[in-house]
């Protein structure tokens, strides 16, 4: 069946396959071994795009074009690798996990209100579960993979904790936004760090992450949303207490890369401060940082060694 796929796909492309449906004009832009991304497909994922981040439809065509299939792409390399270890069928109770989270994050009430989203942007909710779905399955792959790898240093974090809280009485929770990027020397950080302040300036911070950043944020343009100043390593914590309102970070440097973070609003902390809590969330903070560092390096590794044809 794959070598059939394959050759259909050949084909295809070989005859420089066009065909009118529905009114439109379909086109082979990429193939991934025996998937192939069109140019609806690039549509549909645009849409869905402009949902998380509304402000990529500020962005011209050709760039918006290029983010959804890159999207699109590093979707099919996640699926495939998935499936070595998955049964798709017998897996999905993760997905009303993801779902819920994918709420919480979105502020959408329940399931009605988000099909109502979905018929208004003519998407559907099928093909927008199964991206929820496969992402849920990649973080699982990932923890599986990479979770013994996972260095925490609990003792240190605790004493970091009981320090900022004898430190300073008012605490405050922050909102945020993060372009974390690689850069291959540090001799070239200046100039990397100029050409996404200079993209920043012209499109913005939202459009930019989802340009540049290789965070799992950037589809959401770089949102971090509401977190507490103890939960935050004191690595990053003290370059943020200097941001004002809006303003944008030096580039902080942390393993594998470096973050630039932006400031989007503040709020001081009123509730009592338990230590104990402070650090479980710390821990699962930093934990799922170095699980996003493990998953960019594995993800990379399988782009290098996978074929992919762009027409």
């Amino acid at each position: 069946m794959y070598k059939i796929k394959v050759l259909c796909i050949i084909l295809i492309i070989t005859l420089s396959f066009k065909s009118q449906v529905f009114g439109n004009l379909i086109e082979i832009k990429v193939q991934i071994q025996d998937e192939i991304i069109t140019n609806v497909d690039i549509e549909n994922e645009k849409r869905y795009l402009f949902f998380l981040n509304p402000k990529l439809k500020d962005l011209e065509k050709s760039r918006t074009n290029i983010i959804a299939r890159d999207s699109l792409i590093n979707e099919i390399i996640k699926k495939k690798e998935l499936k070595k270890y998955f049964n798709f069928d017998e897996n999905k109770k993760i997905i009303d996990v993801v779902e819920r989270n994918f709420f919480l994050k979105k502020n959408i009430k329940n399931k009605d209100e988000f099909l109502i989203i979905l018929k208004n942007l003519n998407l559907e909710y099928e093909t927008i579960q199964q991206k929820l779905y496969i992402e849920g399955l990649w973080n699982r792959l990932i923890y599986q993979k990479y979770s013994g790898n996972v260095v925490i240093n609990k003792k240190e974090l605790k004493q970091n904790i009981q320090d900022q809280i004898n430190k300073e009485k008012k605490k405050f929770s922050y909102n945020l936004s993060e372009i974390f990027f690689e850069s291959s020397l540090d001799g070239n950080l200046k100039q990397k760090t100029l050409e996404i302040k200079k993209s920043i300036k012209k499109i913005g911070f939202e459009n930019t992450a989802n340009i540049y950043s290789i965070s799992n944020t950037s589809s959401n343009g770089g949102l971090i949303g509401w977190i507490n100043e103890l939960q935050i390593s004191t690595k990053i914590i003290k370059d943020i207490k200097k941001l004002r309102i809006n303003e944008i970070s030096q580039p902080i440097k942390l393993q594998n890369g470096y973050i630039l973070i932006k400031l989007n609003d503040k709020r001081e902390l009123k509730q009592k401060i338990n230590l104990e809590n402070e650090l479980k969330k710390l821990i699962k903070n930093e934990t799922n940082r170095q699980l996003n560092n493990f998953s960019t390096i594995f993800y990379k590794r399988l782009k290098k060694n996978i074929e992919i044809n762009e027409y």
